[in-house]
């Protein structure tokens, strides 16, 4: 039975990959609608027909259901829910943060779990609240820690559980939960508690939290950001390495009335025209879609329609190589997911390791992109060159016969030599006119190279507009004006 994770395409964290589970086998990056069996407002077989491979369903919800309980042991979770790709099951854990407490304990969730036929079982893990102290964050990890050994311990190794990871935002926590999850050898691990950090736009710590997990959690899990269902974060998650999502988000909104794009919600009742080509959108317009009796079905396939789509544009990205460039397009709707997205940026040195050598292009789109990985890894080898006893920057292009080496500047990535200009990141990055921080950027590449060669004299030849900034990032070194 067992489940399995393989990476086929990578860019930046982001990865592309297969999820098996048993006999089934899911596309990452996925989408997991979430589905709540007395409340369907789309079907789990409307939603299989439009490529779903796996949704997620509450366990806790069916094992306290008068309604669907018995069915679900009697017949199976996929014959009562009519879709026969993978469903992952919670425990309850939602209902635990929510209400305090459930009428569960670990291991009988994770029994009824098994009776039903679910391919992913959750143990009874503690969501701790963003809001808890470090001692209750610590005595609730070491509670689903705990809980976690005994679903190994009770199950197996081939058993098809979750192991979440907790710890709220603490990142040592998050860090060590990490650690302990991967030394049970989970190979698929949720991430928990998180919900609240969306829901209150707190993207700056959502990274935080994502990014201590992911340094100590092994490469060969599946990662599942718990919660995350709004379409314009799925490209930051993406980024950090999250492979799978669930999502509520298409039918919670829609009973709001709230319409769902990729750069934010807008209220139906406040549209006057429908940006979207889905077939909700190109069969009704604003006003027909407010009237219809049926709309918060049609806003729900619309949602969903939406939210598929945007997985598909990054699954796309990754195999580009163009992710980051729609990471800071999505970041830009909101200033909380901007702020996300700088956060993200201060991690470029651990970023660099995962991501891919060469790329599609490299697009530059304001000071943010300066401290992309790519930037960061063409720096760090600018120190392998071999040079002479006299180096010429030109920022011009031109030759010049007295120095043994000349350089040529294209910033925000600064010196190469002529043999790189076709090559990436050089000959395939699309830049506009100078600015300050690009310049500035770019200089950090030649203090870099002055560094790793002390044995040569360099020079640089630049627009007098340049000199200041070269002399700001550079200090004392010679600059000469002498244009070609």
């Amino acid at each position: 039975m067992g489940i399995a994770f393989e990476s086929l395409y990578s860019d930046i964290a982001g990865r592309t990959g297969k999820l098996t589970v048993g006999k089934k086998t899911i596309k990452t990056p996925a989408l997991l609608p979430v589905i709540n069996p007395h409340l369907q407002l789309v079907t789990p077989k409307e939603i299989q027909s439009m490529g779903v491979e796996a949704l997620i369903t509450n366990a806790y919800v069916f094992s306290q259901s008068r309604q669907f309980r018995e069915r679900a042991l009697d017949e199976g979770l996929h014959k009562v829910l009519d879709f026969d790709g993978v469903i992952m099951t919670d425990s309850g854990s939602f209902q635990l943060s929510v209400y305090g407490q459930v009428s569960i304990t670990n291991t009988e969730t994770l029994f009824f779990q098994r009776d039903i036929g679910s391919d992913i079982w959750v143990p009874l893990d503690i969501p701790t609240s963003p809001d808890a102290d470090r001692q209750t964050a610590e005595q609730e990890l070491a509670i689903t820690m705990h809980r976690l050994a005994e679903a190994r311990e009770v199950f197996g190794k081939d058993a098809p559980l979750a192991g979440p990871v907790q710890g709220g935002i603490f990142n040592d926590l998050r860090e060590r939960a990490g650690r302990q999850v991967t030394d049970l050898g989970f190979p698929f691990c949720p991430i928990g508690a998180v919900v609240p950090l969306m829901e209150s736009y707190r993207y700056q710590d959502l990274v935080s939290v994502v990014m201590a997990v992911k340094r100590t959690l092994t490469p060969s899990a599946c990662v599942h950001l718990f919660g995350a269902g709004h379409p314009s974060m799925f490209a930051l998650a993406t980024a950090m390495g999250c492979d799978l999502f669930d999502s509520a988000a298409y039918a919670l909104s829609a009973k709001e009335g709230r319409y769902l794009t990729t750069h934010g919600s807008f209220k139906i009742d406040e549209l006057a025209d429908l940006p979207c080509a889905c077939n909700v959108c190109r069969t009704h317009t604003a006003e027909e879609l407010r009237i219809a009796p049926d709309r918060e079905r049609l806003l729900a396939l619309h949602n969903l329609y939406v939210t598929l789509a945007e997985i598909s544009r990054i699954r796309q990205a990754i195999f580009d190589g163009t992710l980051w460039e729609l990471v800071d397009e999505r970041c830009r709707g909101h200033p909380q997911l901007l702020s996300g997205y700088r956060e993200l940026l201060n991690r470029t040195i651990s970023l660099e390791k995962s991501d891919r050598i060469s790329k599609r292009r490299f697009f530059y789109r304001g000071d943010e992109s300066c401290s992309r990985t790519e930037i960061f890894r063409y720096q760090q080898m600018l120190s392998r060159l071999q040079l002479g006893n006299s180096v010429l920057v030109a920022f011009d292009g031109g030759m010049r016969n007295e120095f043994n080496d000349t350089l040529f500047f294209k910033p925000p990535f600064g010196p190469y030599p002529k043999e790189l200009k076709e090559t990436f990141p050089i000959g395939q990055s699309e830049i506009p006119e100078w600015d300050d921080a690009m310049v500035r950027k770019g200089c950090r590449g030649i203090k870099i190279l002055i560094e790793s060669h002390p044995d040569s004299r360099f020079v640089v030849s630049c627009n007098p507009c340049w000199e200041a900034i070269v002399r700001q990032e550079l200090g004392n070194i010679e600059v000469r004006n002498d244009q070609i």
